[in-house]
């Protein structure tokens, strides 16, 4: 295991402390009691994942999360303060290039990256004009623009805005998987692109929050694609439900659906309720 890796999992355990914390306040705050909270927190630690997003309670506020130690979003995360949304080129489908300068491309399997936002409602109605910033790491668990030997890259970030039947597509790259998490998407959900990209208005989204992808789409990934070995065996200790962020995902919302194969293309969608 590499200082950096070693350095991921250190910030991810602090975060899942301080999500776990949340956690405990929320279900405190819904009138549980403190000698019951221990018994609460197994419960969730065992729950497997529920059905996929297509199923039961899809429109259903979807569950925020933190943004991690890497968002680029002009808060700072890691000691450092870096922003992507600031980028000339940052609004884009292509995020597997860096923009405004650094000319790398993060290689991998492609994916295509689709979000549905709709409404937090029985009618699911979509949401148009939000704007999605989306992030993740490579093929072998770096972030760009914070990890060791891609600072200077800021690929695998960028922005959309929801069209009339609020989707959002991304092209972008299979992301790997490093110690202590399961394979994840970040993305923040802002109410306009006007303050997506205003610095002035940093932190300002509806939701952040993270979707999960399949096991058996990463296990065909990371066991058969040219540079995620290390992904591989990085996957084999780990179980979605016992993920910090995902392991209270009982309806299954944060779990994307994969279609496809490496050859013809593979496909993640994701339908993301909002409140308001």
């Amino acid at each position: 295991m590499t200082p950096e890796t070693d350095r991921i999992r250190e910030l991810d355990r602090a975060l899942r402390e301080a999500a776990e914390r949340r956690r405990m306040l929320r279900w405190l705050g819904a009138g549980g009691t403190a000698a019951a909270l221990p018994a609460v927190l197994r419960a969730q630690g065992a729950a497997g994942a529920g059905p996929s997003a297509a199923g039961a309670g899809r429109c259903a506020p979807f569950p925020p999360e933190t943004p991690g130690p890497f968002p680029a979003d002009g808060t700072s995360a890691s000691g450092r303060r870096h922003n992507a949304l600031a980028l000339a080129g940052a609004v884009r489908r292509d995020i597997r290039r860096s923009v405004g300068g650094p000319a790398g491309t993060a290689p991998g399997v492609p994916l295509r990256l689709r979000l549905e936002l709709v409404e937090a409602s029985a009618s699911c109605a979509p949401l148009a004009g939000r704007a999605v910033y989306v992030w993740h790491c490579t093929r072998d668990g770096r972030y760009s623009l914070y990890s060791d030997g891609v600072t200077g890259e800021n690929y695998l970030r960028g922005v959309q805005v929801s069209d009339a039947a609020g989707v959002v597509e991304f092209l972008t790259v299979f992301p790997g998987c490093y110690p202590g998490r399961w394979p994840h998407v970040h993305f923040e959900v802002y109410p306009s692109l006007a303050t997506a990209t205003d610095a002035s208005a940093v932190g300002d989204y509806a939701t952040v929050s993270q979707l999960a992808l399949p096991a058996g789409a990463c296990r065909e990934v990371y066991g058969s694609a040219s540079g995620y070995s290390a992904s591989a065996g990085h996957l084999a200790g780990l179980a979605l439900e016992r993920d910090f962020a995902f392991a209270d995902d009982r309806s299954g919302q944060q779990l994307a659906a994969v279609s496809g194969d490496q050859a013809s293309g593979l496909v993640a969608t994701l339908r993301v309720a909002l409140s308001g």
